[in-house]
């Protein structure tokens, strides 16, 4: 393998985290999905990744971008199919709302050796697929719905074998607003930093620690 492995990051400017629209308007949510992107980007490029964005729109960031519109599914099959991945040459997929995500974490999704799984898959909460990287050339992805279920039946179907990572920090995808506090007592980057110069502070009042906004 290269010293460095590529990594397709989808991302869509133009329908920001619409889950958040009760925490964040319009404007806010943009900023905040730019800001958790800055984080996964820099723990992708300290793990010997090498990013590329899979965008619904050229955002004029410094990083190779590829603009496709397209359903998540279809782009990034299409590039899948581009990439050819194998062995030598994988690709990984990685969500831009991971704002948690560590180097440390990244370099478990890549590990070499015997063991290192023809498909690698971070599973997030719910069912859902937050991380993979693709060794074998047949693979291809369904995010609909239990994606991590689809994930594993395709893995079977096309005869390869799949190693899991079992990962908080990549199993925690940034969607609702619960999940803002997850970002305040775990975070060390610019999502958190965005959060906090918002005015969102954790809350144990009820004993339940939670987020609350001190200003608007």
């Amino acid at each position: 393998m290269s010293d460095t492995v590529d990594a397709l990051v989808p991302f869509a400017p133009d329908r920001p985290k619409t889950r958040l629209s009760d925490a964040l308007d319009t404007a806010e949510r943009r900023e905040f999905a730019g800001a958790m992107l800055s984080d996964v980007l820099a723990a992708l490029r300290a793990a010997d990744f090498s990013p590329r964005l899979l965008t619904t729109e050229a955002t004029g960031r410094d990083v190779p971008e590829t603009v496709d519109d397209r359903p998540l599914t279809e782009a990034v099959n299409a590039a899948l199919a581009d990439h050819d991945p194998s062995p030598e040459s994988p690709l990984a997929v990685v969500m831009s709302d991971l704002a948690l995500a560590t180097p440390r974490a990244f370099a478990r999704l890549r590990r070499d050796g015997d063991d290192a799984g023809d498909v690698v898959i971070a599973p997030g909460r719910g069912g859902g697929t937050n991380a993979l990287l693709v060794r074998h050339p047949e693979f291809r992805v369904d995010y609909h719905g239990a994606s991590y279920l689809d994930h594993l039946r395709v893995a079977r179907r096309v005869g390869a074998s799949v190693r899991e990572v079992d990962s908080r920090r990549l199993a925690t995808d940034i969607d609702e607003r619960d999940d803002l506090t997850e970002v305040l007592l775990a975070g060390d980057g610019a999502a958190r930093d965005w959060l906090r110069d918002a005015g969102f502070r954790l809350d144990a009042g009820d004993g339940r620690v939670s987020v609350e906004r001190t200003r608007e």
